[in-house]
Formats: structure tokens, C-alpha cells, sequence
């Protein structure tokens, strides 16, 4: 099964991202992706690089919502499962947002990002209430499609339940600078990751020079072994393609042992799980 990650840079002009955008979905949908994905609040500028101002609210949409709308009726078009990013609001709330939309246009679920970061160039605490939904791993199409949003990456937890939860393929979209952190740990943390809970996992991140923050690209697939299949180009926009063979799965170390010999009793017994 191909699936396509669309890293692409954004401007002020909304409109002519989600232009772009679509014409990526169409690019890949046309070239064989069965699953699209887009990178973290794909189009519209990060806004999170700033901090948050009273007229922030306004920049939200909801859920289901005009952009939904759209990538639904493309989704059921060419038969293809779409994962977005948006910047959703629910009443008074505003949340980072991933919508999955099944192959038949059907919007099946809402992720809403769980830990929300504060700091340089990404002021999120002043844009986002954490999310408090139960939807992560959403049966598809395609197979079953986890989501991490950017931030919750980083929580073995989390990153655990999602193969409790049995995801085949875990979509991290992602908002990712130039220089970050240390070189290749972000490549080694879903490693790790895909290998301990027995799924691939495909971070989609943004690219481009933007007001505060410089988005490095380099959008990536790993495979349940933990191996790094396909990585995109820093600094530019590209469509990253990798077939996912789900095949592989139960042969993979998490599901023939790592998750059948868990000890949730004993980690009870002795205060590690909260």
C-alpha cells in the first residue's frame, strides 16, 4: 500500500496553500498513494511562532468545516484516505487538530493534539486547549491509521497505546525547525517507536523559512522494524512516497513478543503506571 507525505512550504496566503495543497493531493492520488498525509497546520502560516493575541480565535475553523468538505469529496473521488492538520474550533476552544477521512469521504474522527508545548517560536499553550477526545487509531479503508500530533511524539505512553490500540501505520504530522534538536533523533525516536509497538510510522513535517521559525522538511517513513524506508529532502517541498507492506506486521518483534509479554500488573504493583 503507497502512501504519500506532502511536505510543502506555507505563506500568509492561505488560499494559495490549500491550493497547493490539492494539487499535491492530486499529484499523488494519481500517482498511486493510498493514504495522503499533510504536515502540521499545513495551510496556513505556524502560527504558534508568535504568541497568541485576541484576534487568534479567528484564524480557527471547524470540524467538519470548508477544508474538510473539500479533501471528503477528493478523498471519495479517487478512493484514497486523507489525514490533515488544521487549526479547529469547538465552541470556545481551539485545538491542534488531525481530521482522518476514509476513502469513501466519510469523516471518521478528529484527533486533537494531548500535550501542548511552550517555547521559543512555538507559543502553542496560548493556541491550543489539550485535547480531551478518545480517537486515535481509526479503522480505514487501508488499514488502521494512529495519529500523533507533532508534540505527543515524544511520550513513549503514547506512542504505546497507539499499538495497543492496534495501529498498522502511525501519521505524525509534524512542525519541525532547522537545528532543533540533536542531529537524527527525531529519526530514532520513531525507530524506536515503530519498533517497540510493531507499526510504521510516517512523519510529515513543514519546510520553509517563515517569520520566527525555519521548518527543515525532511519528512520520513520507518518501517516496523524500526528501519528508515524513505526520507524527503531538507528545504524544499516534495511529495514522499513509501509502500507499507502490512503484511510484515505480526512477523515483527512487538507483536510476537515485546506486546504479549507486557507485565501491566507487576508495572501496577510497583507505582509505574499512573
Amino acid at each position: 500500500m503507497k502512501i504519500a507525505l506532502v511536505q510543502q512550504h506555507a505563506t500568509q496566503d492561505c488560499e494559495d496553500n490549500l491550493r497547493r495543497g490539492i494539487e499535491s493531493f492530486h499529484q499523488a492520488a494519481k500517482s498511486g498513494a493510498k493514504l495522503i498525509a499533510f504536515a502540521e497546520l499545513a495551510f496556513s502560516p505556524f502560527l504558534p511562532q508568535i504568541p497568541a493575541g485576541p484576534d487568534s480565535v479567528a484564524k480557527a475553523e471547524p470540524i467538519p468545516g470548508p477544508t474538510t468538505e473539500q479533501f471528503s469529496e477528493l478523498a471519495k473521488q479517487y478512493g484514497v484516505v486523507v489525514v490533515l492538520n488544521l487549526f479547529e474550533r469547538d465552541g470556545e476552544n481551539t485545538y491542534d487538530a488531525s481530521p482522518v477521512i476514509d476513502a469513501d469521504g466519510k469523516l471518521l474522527g478528529v484527533t486533537r493534539m494531548v500535550h501542548i508545548m511552550e517555547g521559543p517560536g512555538f507559543h502553542e499553550r496560548g493556541y491550543y486547549v489539550p485535547g480531551d477526545n478518545q480517537s486515535f487509531v481509526y479503522k480505514t479503508k487501508v488499514g488502521s491509521v494512529g495519529i500523533a500530533i507533532c508534540y505527543d511524539r515524544h511520550f513513549p505512553e503514547y506512542m504505546r497505546a497507539l499499538g495497543l490500540k492496534g495501529a498498522d501505520v502511525v501519521i505524525v504530522p509534524q512542525a519541525g525547525a532547522v537545528g532543533e534538536w540533536t542531529e537524527g533523533i527525531f529519526e530514532a525516536e520513531l525507530q524506536i517507536a515503530a519498533f517497540q509497538n510493531g507499526y510504521y510510522a510516517a512523519l510529515v513535517n513543514r519546510v520553509g523559512k517563515e517569520d520566527v521559525v525555519h521548518f527543515s522538511g525532511e519528512s520520513f517513513v520507518v518501517d516496523p522494524h524500526g528501519r528508515i524506508m524513505a526520507q524527503a529532502p531538507q528545504g524544499e517541498d516534495f511529495i514522499l512516497y513509501a509502500d507499507c507492506d502490512f503484511n510484515q506486521i505480526p512477523e515483527t518483534a512487538a507483536k510476537k513478543h515485546f506486546l504479549q509479554d507486557r507485565r501491566p500488573d507487576f508495572y501496577r504493583a510497583f507505582g509505574l503506571l499512573d
